[in-house]
């Protein structure tokens, strides 16, 4: 049996919106990752927990509000951004220099998938009071948490349990569960088209005008392919450098390597579409061949 945490309800501020150079909106999934992995690190210090390890996650959003502001006949939104403390001078309180960055304030339910032989059903509600306390002194996302739904629970569930998977789904709701479309990309570029290309058509909306008999316009049609609530993800990166040490980096005892982010196409879909928790799961996958480092809930090829 696989056990199964899931924490509902967490509420986030101020959280990294700028998930890549490129792109704005929802935390990478790097992010949401990289925080299961500070997570289980905490955990890991309890000697009950030793051998606690969170191998797969999903996350459902349920509200999201991303701090852009768009005037009255303005056509990009603009970052609404903080410039504070004011700092006193000579000629009186001024503004300080500031680093346009984007926030956004969300709430989501994460559903981690667990490895540990220490873990069952009798000691399940340790964990979840483990978890409680270090989520208190956490941030997700490079955000504050506020608050989080006491009520966490540990799930087993057997393999081909069905009709379990289904409810656990169930609990994900209201909500919109991100999953990876690097399918639409590989069709595109397997028929000629370039990366960047790809990644545009399958976000541009098309305005098409429905004519009368004489030519006049009687409405204007958006059209999107393919149909569905698909966004561009940051979902990892890949080095540029190989693995060296240089003049002042910040870890001695550590390689340094330059590297980029990877983007892609996700989808947002809310979670009664899904057979099993398979499809949703999201797991790092490292390519030492290719310098690839990938958060993925689809095969890759290496």
């Amino acid at each position: 049996m696989t056990p199964y945490l899931l924490i509902r309800k967490i509420k986030i501020q101020n959280a990294n919106a700028m998930s890549s150079p490129i792109t704005i909106g929802f935390p990478a999934m790097t992010a949401w990752l990289g925080g299961a992995h500070a997570l289980e690190r905490r955990l890991r210090q309890r000697p009950e927990w030793a051998d606690l390890r969170f191998s797969r996650l999903a996350v459902s959003c349920h509200e999201y509000n991303l701090q852009t502001y768009r005037g009255r006949g303005d056509y990009e939104h603009s970052v609404i951004i903080t410039a504070n403390p004011l700092v006193k001078g000579s000629s009186g309180w001024t503004r300080p220099s500031f680093i346009e960055e984007g926030r956004i304030h969300l709430t989501v339910s994460l559903l981690l998938e667990l490895q540990s032989s220490s873990l069952d059903a009798n000691n399940s509600h340790k964990l979840v009071t483990a978890v409680s306390e270090a989520l208190a002194q956490m941030k997700l996302a490079s955000g504050d948490i506020l608050d989080f739904d006491p009520t966490m629970e540990v799930v087993f569930i057997s393999e081909g349990d069905a009709q379990t998977e289904r409810r656990m789904l169930r609990k994900l709701m209201p909500g919109y569960v991100l999953i990876e479309r690097r399918d639409l990309m590989e069709k595109a570029m397997a028929d000629g088209t370039n990366s960047l290309e790809a990644l545009l058509h399958f976000l541009e909306i098309r305005y098409q005008a429905e004519t009368s008999k004489d030519s006049k316009i009687i409405k204007w049609k958006a059209k999107k392919e393919p149909k569905g609530w698909i966004v561009p993800i940051a979902v990892g990166f890949k080095g540029l450098s190989p693995l060296e040490r240089v003049d002042r980096q910040r870890d001695a005892d550590t390689p340094h390597r330059f590297a980029e982010s990877l983007i892609t196409l996700g989808e947002f879909k809310m979670p009664h579409h899904f057979a099993n928790l398979t499809d949703i799961l999201w797991q790092y996958e490292y390519h030492p061949e290719q310098n690839f480092y990938l958060c993925t809930n689809q095969p890759t090829q290496s």
